[in-house]
């Protein structure tokens, strides 16, 4: 069953009632029906036109790689694909890690060759080898790639490669290629985009898995020629970008060594087949840039320390791991900054704050460092200290996402829930798709009694992941409860309910 408020990564505050669980995708569409109604519609739209030349009936591009799908239409079913992987997949809630892979990201799209370098980035709360690329920017990456890369060049490498995906719209013209070929066919490739996404890994959707293998077999694996577009379009992008492009064979490599014996590789390998040809064709296109120089980054080192610390076993095995780490080079920032989380997790929190701090004031303009201090501060229940640290620095970056969400999660802690309630309403403004954001709120609303803002909140996070109907509920909630004086509340209440049925009936249709 997939809860109706996920509980595998995220933890209740005490007070707030959980929703019912929600049917899984199974029982939601049904046998044989798991690809998204919405997606079979929209392609539906595309792919059978009325009596009469077809080429009249097709959609306006804005250019020529592919007759059926729209950027406009890849962007619509993004959309709707993004839904599908809140409501299946774990996703990350740690804001310094999301920021960073997003900020990354972001640098790495301006140096692509997309026309639009808007993008959906999701984070996958699992320690398997996987990233992903979805028809209208959607980018998804498992935080076990920053367990695998080991400097910063290695994992630009393998976004670079996503990236390269989009640009040069591999779905729309893969769906170009196969036009001739029946709807379910093309409705199992969008469907076994996301099966790819999950890495089997999921218990309940493993029925799903296995009944369409052949179609992910046949449909979501890019050709042989795609792929090699792929690094080659990436391999200038990380160029453009500043990054070593011999990360990319290192990468291959190292996959290829790790994984050549097993009987089940991981699910990028899967999609993105290697080959000896792949490999070589990297290091070659490389060869020109072996004598340049290419330092690593220590933000990529730290954001792969927090995964470290997070998938570690035990609170003593990370700090063991990283008391190593810093004996082998005392002088390592990276050392340093994962002993301090894995000291903060084993609740030595003395310690933490000591190393913290050291790091935090030798960079105190840094965001990275300032928002992971003012964590390990609110770990050890210094609020106060955090509070005024992170007003600091909201001063100087306004609207930062993981300085606001650590102020929001410092004056939760501290017990000041109207307050808290103020700062994550600013963030679903900032970030009205951050389906942690809604969480959050709806969490910090039942603590300070708001019932009103609880189910407001709540219809926000099942809209984000495509359940309507329970949207539809808590809106319906909210509108009864809500003060019948309070003309601009029931309005936009009203609103909303109007925006969540027409989003339920067209889901249906």
């Amino acid at each position: 069953m997939i809860p109706g408020m996920p509980t595998d990564t995220r933890q209740h505050s005490r007070g707030a009632r959980r929703p019912a669980p929600e049917p899984s995708l199974q029982q939601t569409l049904g046998p044989g029906q798991w690809a998204p109604r919405i997606l079979l519609t929209l392609l539906l739209a595309v792919t059978t036109p009325a009596a009469g030349n077809v080429a009249d009936q097709l959609p306006a591009l804005g250019d020529a790689s592919s007759s059926l799908i729209s950027p406009a239409l890849e962007r619509e079913i993004g959309q709707q694909f993004m839904k599908q992987i809140r409501g299946a997949l774990p996703t990350v809630d740690d804001p310094i890690l999301r920021y960073w892979i997003e900020v990354h990201l972001a640098d790495l799209a301006q140096h692509a060759q997309l026309r639009d370098s808007s993008l959906q980035v999701v984070v996958i709360d699992n320690r398997d080898l996987n990233a992903f690329a979805a028809p209208g920017g959607v980018v998804g990456v498992n935080l076990g790639l920053l367990l695998q890369a080991e400097d910063v060049h290695e994992y630009s490498s393998v976004m670079a490669h996503e990236l390269a995906h989009l640009s040069q719209r591999h779905f729309a013209r893969g769906i170009e290629e196969q036009r001739a070929q029946s709807i379910p066919t093309i409705a199992s490739l969008l469907a076994a985009i996301l099966v790819g996404a999950m890495g089997g890994a999921d218990a309940g959707l493993a029925a799903i898995t296995a009944a369409q293998a052949a179609a992910q077999s046949s449909q979501l694996r890019y050709s042989r020629g795609r792929e090699q577009e792929a690094d080659r379009i990436g391999l200038t992008t990380l160029i453009r970008a500043g990054y070593d492009p011999n990360g990319m064979a290192r990468m291959f490599e190292r996959m290829q060594r790790t994984y050549r014996f097993t009987s089940r590789p991981p699910e990028f390998l899967l999609t993105h087949p290697l080959s000896e040809s792949r490999i070589a064709d990297a290091r070659q296109g490389a060869q020109a840039y072996d004598t340049a120089r290419f330092p690593d980054q220590p933000e990529f080192g730290m954001m792969r320390a927090r995964a470290l610390v997070r998938y570690a076993e035990t609170p003593q095995a990370a700090v063991a791991t990283f008391e190593r780490a810093v004996r082998d080079d005392p002088d390592s920032e990276v050392a340093r900054y994962g002993l301090a989380l894995a000291l903060s997790r084993a609740e030595a929190h003395g310690q933490a704050i000591a190393l913290g701090d050291a790091l935090f004031s030798s960079s105190p303009e840094r965001i990275l460092p300032l928002a992971s201090y003012a964590e390990l501060l609110i770990n050890a229940g210094q609020y106060a200290q955090a509070e005024r640290l992170l007003e600091r620095g909201l001063a100087l970056n306004p609207d930062n996402a993981p300085l606001g969400m650590l102020h929001a999660r410092t004056l939760t802690k501290a017990q000041r829930y109207d307050d808290a309630v103020a700062a994550l309403t600013r963030q679903s403004i900032l970030r009205s798709e951050d389906i942690d954001v809604w969480y959050q709120l709806a969490e910090v609303s039942g603590l300070a009694g708001n019932i009103v803002g609880v189910h407001r909140a709540r219809a926000e996070f099942f809209a984000l992941r495509g359940a309507y109907e329970r949207a539809i509920q808590h809106l319906e909630y909210a509108r009864r409860l809500a003060d019948r004086t309070d003309s601009p509340l029931i309005a936009r209440l009203d609103q909303r309910l109007d925006d969540f049925r027409t989003a339920l009936r067209q889901a249906r249709s």
